[in-house]
Formats: structure tokens, C-alpha cells, sequence
């Protein structure tokens, strides 16, 4: 019954230690705040298929970027 309480106790040491590693990875009260958020970047519309490609290539759409989708 010891080496089930030593067992015990090992994995009850083992889980603080990484608690406390995670902890430190954290950002503390003296360090800088996270930026906000960046808003994602988002498209006036999508070219239809005989429109010239937006990338500059001079091709249809159809010819160019909109065969990958």
C-alpha cells in the first residue's frame, strides 16, 4: 500500500509542476496587455466567371484563379 501512496504523491508533484510551468507562460500583471483583435479582411464581392481575374494576369477568372475553386 506505500508504493500506491508514493505513486499517488509523484503524480499529485508531477501535475503542479506543470501548472506551474503553464503559469509562467501566461502574461503577467506588469507585462504588456494583448493587442486587440485584428478584424478579418473581407472581399467586396466575388468576380464572376467572365470577368477579368483580380490577380492581373489579364485572363478571364474562369481561366485563371477560378479553375482552383
Amino acid at each position: 500500500m506505500s508504493k500506491r501512496k508514493d505513486t499517488d504523491q509523484q503524480k499529485f508533484h508531477a501535475r503542479e509542476e506543470r501548472e506551474r510551468e503553464y503559469r509562467k507562460q501566461l502574461p503577467g500583471e506588469d507585462e504588456e496587455p494583448l493587442p486587440p483583435p485584428v478584424e478579418p479582411i473581407q472581399a467586396d464581392h466575388k468576380p464572376q466567371r467572365n470577368d477579368p481575374c483580380p490577380c492581373g494576369s489579364g485572363k478571364k477568372y474562369k481561366l485563371c484563379c477560378g479553375k482552383k475553386a
